[in-house]
């Protein structure tokens, strides 16, 4: 009998093997069905998982999207949800995120609580993971939403503390995140250092615009890099 490998621990062995592995995260806000194949037809060639989610979302929103998304494209999708209201029980997996570089309570547990009576009796693969948002050279919408304060790129030593607390309170992903649109991506020497200490893989995701930057984020070891707003607007240079 085969072992089906859950979609963590397809990461886990991709991290493991060295292969990298790429998501393109979509906004549901910005995605039309209209034009949905068009847009999967887009993706690049590397693409190994579709993210969904945003800061603020309509409600229900997010459901449509993903069920679209679904009759088109065998990818995994993967929620990556701003607040408890993005769930849909028609995607694959979700990334359970606490925001653990900030300290508002509401982005740490309680948005968690809130989602648990739509997740408990779905078929998701839930994926306890641990939220750094970095900053980026500009105020980002989850900074707004969060009402928390980036870690600055050059306090690395936080940015790794703050990472292993995330792994030794369970966490089985850490996500670095420079935030949608940023004006800089995380630096190599970030993901560099929190790799070298993490014992679980790294995402790493926020003003990714080209070839070059996401070549740059493999190579400083990030194991799953996410481009969203460049790939959505067209200005990611391949």
């Amino acid at each position: 009998m085969i072992e089906i490998q859950s979609y963590l621990e397809e990461i886990e062995q991709a991290a493991y093997e060295k292969r990298k592995l790429l998501a393109v995260l979509i906004d549901p806000d910005k995605f039309e069905e209209a034009t949905a194949s068009l847009f999967i037809r887009k993706l690049p060639k590397e693409t190994t998982h579709i993210f969904v989610g945003g800061s603020t979302v309509e409600e229900g929103r997010t459901c449509e999207v993903v069920k679209a998304i679904k009759n088109l494209c065998g990818l995994p999708v993967i929620l990556f949800p701003g607040d408890h209201s993005q769930i849909s029980s028609h995607a694959d997996a979700l990334l359970f995120l606490s925001l653990i570089s900030g300290r508002n309570p509401e982005f740490l547990i309680e948005q968690q609580v809130r989602s648990v009576e739509k997740i408990r009796n779905t078929n998701l693969e839930i994926i306890p993971t641990g939220y750094i948002l970095i900053d980026g050279g500009r105020e980002t919408s989850v900074q707004k939403v969060s009402n928390t304060i980036p870690l600055a790129q050059n306090d690395i030593r936080q940015i790794v503390n703050t990472a292993l607390a995330g792994q030794y309170s369970g966490k089985k992903l850490i996500y670095l995140e420079a935030g949608s649109g940023a004006e800089k991506p995380v630096s190599s020497e970030i993901i560099k250092a929190v790799k070298k200490a993490l014992n679980i893989p790294v995402i790493v995701g926020g003003g990714i615009r080209s070839a070059q930057q996401l070549q740059l984020s493999y190579e400083a070891g990030a194991d799953l890099v996410v481009i969203g707003t460049a790939f959505e607007d067209g200005s990611f240079d391949a």
